[in-house]
């Protein structure tokens, strides 16, 4: 009998440990994403003049603390296109805001909410994280979403396409989605 436990206690003991083995490979996989979107977001910052078109505007003033807009708060309701036409028709709205929170270079944390409303998709997709501007391309945590992109979770890649001063910049964002429902 004793023997029989000490074998059945090595037999569990072995199947533990290879699933356990099992288990920390799965996880180690590189995982190809389940989606993904190509999009291109269009910010106009309002000026005081260009009321009809602006799709953003400042919240509080820069601080003088440096010269790189540090304590800038900026609320936005942009259009998000396929292609990198700002007049292209939108294929969601991005909302949300984002601030500038370095003095002594150009850096933003964003946070924000595509509301996608279109014959292809129809939900949101939550976004947020630090926009390090002097790299060539970001990334940012997509945290949630709803409708087609419900718990939705990846990355949203950021890359500069065009920046025209403070009046007007345009992402190339790549989107990028590894959980799926």
């Amino acid at each position: 009998m004793r023997e029989l436990v000490g074998k059945s206690c090595f037999i569990l003991f072995f199947i533990f440990i290879c699933q356990s083995v099992l288990a920390s490979t799965k996880s180690l996989r590189h995982q190809e994403p389940c989606k993904r979107l190509e999009l291109y977001y269009h910010d106009v910052l309002f000026d005081g003049t260009n009321l009809a078109n602006a799709t953003s505007a400042r919240a509080t003033n820069p601080t003088s603390l440096g010269d790189f807009k540090f304590g800038m708060l900026v609320v936005f309701d942009d259009p998000i296109t396929l292609d990198n036409h700002l007049l292209s028709p939108p294929i969601a709205r991005a909302q949300g805001f984002y601030f500038y929170d370095k003095k002594n270079h150009y850096n933003a944390w964003f946070a924000f909410t595509l509301v996608f409303n279109s014959t292809q998709h129809k939900g949101t997709l939550n976004i947020m994280g630090a926009d390090l501007m002097q790299d060539e391309t970001r990334d940012l945590s997509v945290v949630g979403g709803t409708g087609d992109f419900f718990m939705s979770k990846g990355i949203a890649t950021l890359q500069t396409d065009i920046a025209q001063g403070a009046a007007y910049f345009r992402l190339k964002m790549g989107v990028k989605l590894y959980e799926c429902y």
